[in-house]
């Protein structure tokens, strides 16, 4: 639980069977549900893939990776629940910046970064989504990503809703990767598979972010 003020200003997480949250209109609170734990097939995989990488950081990585580690997470501080910047850690930052790899079929990533950020890239443009289940936009394949071996974006759709809506924070699910070439960078627009089924009429919601081959 985490709060700003004695008269609950700003707050997020839950006390007692009272849920602290904010949306585009401001705070909000709910009573706290404990949610039921299906054990989805990709929940497993997502699971084993963090229980994977923690085995790695204890008994693969030499001490002086994870001094790396360290400094990069510490040096990058990631974005809290109310937005305010915070030291993740060495095994933190680590999972992070391999999890989404693995799940896109990317070779692992054991040195940490030597520029300290989060690196950026040209955000897409022109989103489409048809009845042939395709998600695509463009991108700027001049981007250093995009001629960078082992590097890639990747894209997550989300489920289909009703077109009034203009918020959506999930769930996301992995839909597929626009690999990057030193040779032959990709050519824009791409176009992936949604793995929800798009139903005309709906708002499809979808997200992408860049994983580089540091």
């Amino acid at each position: 639980m985490k709060f700003k003020s004695s008269v609950y200003t700003q707050a997020s997480g839950s006390i007692g069977g009272i849920t602290y949250a904010h949306n585009r209109g401001g705070m909000y609170t709910r009573a706290r549900a404990t949610p039921t734990n299906p054990q989805t097939i990709r929940q497993t995989e997502v699971r084993n893939r963090m229980s994977q990488l923690t085995n790695l950081w204890v008994n693969t990585l030499t001490d002086a990776q994870r001094i790396l580690w360290d400094a990069y997470a510490s040096a990058v501080p990631l974005p809290d629940r109310l937005g305010e910047p915070r030291n993740v850690g060495g095994l933190g930052m680590y999972v992070r910046s391999n999890l989404a790899r693995l799940q896109a079929g990317e070779p692992r990533v054991d040195d940490a970064p030597v520029i300290f950020d989060l690196g950026d890239f040209t955000p897409i443009t022109s989103p489409t989504a048809n009845d042939s289940e395709a998600l695509g936009a463009a991108f700027t394949n001049t981007d250093d990503w995009a001629g960078e071996d082992d590097a890639a974006m990747l894209v997550y759709g989300g489920r289909p809703v009703n077109p009034t809506i203009n918020y959506y924070t999930g769930p996301w699910r992995y839909a597929g990767k626009i690999q990057g070439d030193s040779i032959t960078p990709p050519t824009s627009p791409f176009s992936v598979t949604s793995q929800f089924t798009l139903i005309e009429g709906q708002k499809v919601f979808f997200r992408v972010q860049v994983t580089r081959a540091d």
